[in-house]
Parts: C-alpha cells; sequence; structure tokens
C-alpha cells in the first residue's frame, strides 16, 4: 500500500482528507490493529509517514 492509497482510504472511511500526516499515522495503526493492514505495509507506511514529520498520538504512552 502506498500513502496515496492510504489517504484514499482515509477519505472512503472518513469523508474527510487527513488534516496532516500526524492523522494518517494514527489511522495507519488503527488500520493494522484491527487487522485491515498487513505488517509489511504497516511498516514501510509507518517509515514513509515518519519521514514526512509523522509524530504518533500513542507515543507518549508506551515511553
Amino acid at each position: 500500500m502506498t500513502v496515496n492509497q492510504l489517504i484514499s482510504e482515509y477519505v472512503n472511511q472518513r469523508n474527510q482528507q487527513p488534516e496532516s500526516v500526524n492523522d494518517l499515522l494514527d489511522f495507519c495503526q488503527q488500520q493494522y490493529i484491527r487487522g485491515n493492514l498487513h505488517i509489511e505495509d504497516y511498516y514501510s507506511l509507518f517509515k514513509e509517514l515518519h519521514e514526512q514529520g509523522a509524530v504518533s498520538a500513542y507515543q507518549d504512552v508506551y515511553m
């Protein structure tokens, strides 16, 4: 899955555009947890979104 595909899925499910890469990262994590995203896609998207400056809303919870 590409970031563009993730954005399309975000729009399909939420009926709005993501406001930031943080929104996309949170959505990506939710999709993975729900079993809707393969681990390979998750890691690839996670890496790419972090490179674009995304910070997880859950990051402080685990640190």
